[in-house]
Formats: structure tokens, sequence, C-alpha cells
């Protein structure tokens, strides 16, 4: 039988920076460190708001 490598992958939440819901959950590559377009947040939609806003990553 053949073996699986690790996966050098984490989820994690995107936190909506205005009200605070966590609305999004993806998976990041850690293995080289986080881009930086996800440090400084993605501009997605928050359905609380009916608007796109920032949202910064949340490990839970």
């Amino acid at each position: 039988m053949a073996k699986k490598k690790a996966v050098a992958r984490e989820y994690v939440w995107l936190q909506c920076t205005e009200c605070g819901d966590l609305n999004y959950r993806t998976s990041v590559n850690t293995k080289g460190g986080l881009p930086e377009k996800l440090k400084e947040g993605l501009r997605k939609y928050s359905p609380r708001l009916r608007k796109h806003t920032v949202h910064k990553i949340k490990r839970k």
C-alpha cells in the first residue's frame, strides 16, 4: 500500500474586520510562510453587512 505524503496546508478562517464574523474557511500553504496578500487581508463579501469588506486570517 502506498503511503501518503504529509500535506503542508492548514485550514484558517477569514474574519471580517468590520463586524467580526467568520465568513470563509480556506486552506493556506504553511511550508513557505504566508503570502503578503493574505497577511494584509482580502476583500470578500460580508453577508451581514451586504458589501465587500477586508477579511483577515484567524486561526482557531
